[in-house]
């Protein structure tokens, strides 16, 4: 399988199956493209050949494409089923399955004033964007919230105890908690510092530090030094 992936300084869908991959061990090869908007560039022309979508992350297997974080975690928790990516008690799974499409498909403040960015340290701007942005600091409570819920329901060290899909969902939120040096919990930023831990998430960000590449659309905080 190949897993076609973005900037890993910047892109946080495409961390996700990467970490649940290699975390989990299940093979495959990576193909990291650097983020480039150009219509004709080599970004776009090459998930533009295996995926309609035009974005990473894409998961081809045996030329046959899966687009979109969720429908990659579906396909790899079907395909490889002993490696229980999905809790393996059904109402779990629904609550993991839950709080993922949440994630999806909300946290829109958290995502645009917060945007992941491994290699940077804003700790003004996190507290200048709670300060002024109500709904980011929503968004921020509402996470906070779900994790302890998670803890005192599962009792750790993850969010269904055992390392899940919903973990790798979440894991982009844990590196801009770092970034932002935003306010958790103790709970949470013991999480926070677990997740970090991961092998799996050590070579991520070792990848990502040793990008050096600036990407001016992914840095609404600074200019090109």
């Amino acid at each position: 399988m190949q897993l076609y992936i973005g900037n890993k300084n910047y892109s946080s869908w495409s961390m996700r199956p990467w970490l649940l991959m290699k975390h989990t061990g299940i093979p495959f090869e990576e193909i990291r493209l650097r983020f480039d908007r150009a219509p004709d560039s080599h970004f776009n022309r090459t998930v533009g050949a295996v995926s309609p979508a035009g974005k990473v992350p894409v998961l081809v297997d045996e030329g046959f494409a899966v687009w979109d974080t969720l429908a990659i975690a579906e396909y790899l928790a079907e395909k490889y089923p002993a490696k229980t990516l999905w809790p393996a008690q059904p109402l779990a799974r629904a609550r993991a399955r839950s709080l993922c499409c949440e994630m999806h498909a909300g946290f829109g403040a958290l995502r645009n004033h917060f945007g992941m960015n491994i290699e940077a340290s804003f700790p003004e701007i996190g507290k200048q964007v709670l300060r002024e942005q109500p709904e980011a600091a929503r968004d921020l409570a509402r996470i906070v919230d779900m994790w302890e819920r998670q803890f005192r329901e599962n009792g750790g060290p993850f969010l269904f105890g055992a390392f899940s899909i919903a973990d790798a969902y979440f894991a982009p939120v844990c590196t801009r908690i770092r970034t932002y040096a935003l306010p958790v919990s103790t709970p949470v930023a013991a999480y926070v510092e677990r997740m970090h831990a991961l092998p799996a998430m050590q070579a991520w960000i070792r990848d990502a530090l040793a990008e050096h590449d600036f990407i001016d659309f992914d840095e609404p905080y600074r200019t090109k030094p």
